[in-house]
């Protein structure tokens, strides 16, 4: 393609609303999603994305029985219509955090390794310090949680590093954590000298979903320890849902250390699942410098994360 057939992008047809309608569209896989996501109707949402593709002179996306599929070009054009909304909406809040002085809001994503601990120790850390400062915590997959940060709905996320190949983020680790098997303090399980995965695999177990690294992790564990995956499991990954169930019933469940360092309802199993483990730290976007608000709730977590260290390492 020669730059003379370049689809001319700034000549006033693109607008805001093709970028936002595309990252719906992509993100709830149907017009009928995504039109009742911003609010429009079918026909609206349909003729909008029948503009921007004439627009850009290609197809976005398949059509199918079970709805829309992205083309490598909606693939393509996607990954870019959201880095333009994320760098909006960023400019947008810190045009109102220098407005505001004191002011602001951070968006924080978060995931079961960090939330239960390291998290909620930076927050407070940094109301007592701005008070007026909104921090909006959402809670998701890591997998769901990179699209939001992508597409500008999140300032970071506070969780487990994965490995990501896509260049668009930058990680900064803040500590390293093991995983343990922990039950209820009655469990017929608890105090127990020794155990074995045999034995363990015999109880109901919470397993985080399938798409995470953990579960993945898990799963490697039990194939080459030659036992099968327990059948008798819920897979959940709000900590809430999953402290509930291990205080009420039986169930066994594989968690960041940290979690289980101040809970006495909670028991460790003597089995280790080396090398399961992780290092947590907070991902950003790498297109764009952090607003006010994220910078001083990112210094806070840093702070937060050498006292998490200092009082709950192993040595201590």
């Amino acid at each position: 393609m020669t730059p003379r057939e370049l689809p001319r992008l700034l000549d006033g047809r693109m607008k805001f609303r093709h970028l936002v309608l595309l990252d719906a569209i992509a993100r709830r896989g149907t017009i009928v999603g995504a039109a009742a996501e911003l609010h429009v109707t079918q026909p609206v949402a349909t003729r909008g994305l029948r503009e921007l593709e004439e627009i850009l002179e290609v197809e976005l996306f398949q059509r199918g029985p079970r709805g829309l599929t992205p083309t490598v070009y909606g693939e393509a054009f996607t990954e870019h219509a959201r880095a333009i909304l994320a760098q909006a909406r960023q400019a947008a809040r810190h045009v109102v955090e220098l407005a505001g002085a004191e002011r602001g809001t951070v968006v924080v994503g978060t995931h079961l390794f960090g939330s239960n601990v390291l998290l909620p120790r930076a927050i407070a850390a940094l109301k007592a310090e701005r008070p007026n400062l909104t921090v909006a915590v959402r809670d998701g997959t890591p997998e769901s949680l990179l699209v939001e940060l992508s597409a500008g709905r999140l300032d970071l996320i506070v969780g487990r590093l994965t490995q990501i190949s896509d260049e668009g983020f930058l990680r900064r680790k803040l500590y390293d954590e093991s995983v343990v098997l922990v039950v209820r303090a009655s469990h017929p399980l608890a105090g127990a000298k020794t155990v074995d995965l045999a034995t363990v695999a015999e109880y109901p177990w919470i397993l985080p979903g399938p798409e995470t690294a953990l579960r993945r992790e898990l799963e490697e564990l039990f194939h080459n320890n030659e036992v099968l995956l327990p059948a008798n499991r819920v897979e959940a990954t709000s900590f809430l849902t999953v402290r509930q169930l291990l205080r009420d019933t039986d169930v066994v469940a594989a968690l960041p250390r940290l979690i289980t360092e101040e809970d006495p309802g909670i028991a460790r199993l003597p089995l280790s699942l080396e090398p399961i483990g992780h290092s947590v730290g907070i991902t950003m976007p790498a297109s764009s410098k952090p607003t006010p608000s994220a910078s001083a709730l990112i210094d806070k977590l840093v702070a937060e994360a050498v006292q998490v260290t200092r009082r709950f390492s192993p040595a201590s």
